[in-house]
């Protein structure tokens, strides 16, 4: 039984292949807007994270009880 062809480069990702369509369909300027927009997308996300993170934070520290305050 003969064994299989080894295949001498790797199969790209989805990524790299969407990459290699996006260089052909768009020119640089429009990919670097492209990206800029995505990695804003992502900071704003990262940035509503952090809200809720802090406000939940402040919520905590409201509801808690106050060891100074005496009754």
């Amino acid at each position: 039984m003969q064994a299989a062809p080894v295949r001498a480069t790797a199969i790209p990702s989805f990524a790299t292949a969407l990459r290699a369509v996006e260089s052909l369909l768009l020119s640089g300027g429009q990919r670097t807007a492209r990206r800029n927009a995505w990695t804003s997308v992502l900071e704003d996300r990262r940035r509503a994270r952090d809200r809720v993170e802090a406000q939940r934070v402040l919520d905590q520290t409201l509801a808690a009880p106050s060891l100074t305050t005496r009754p």
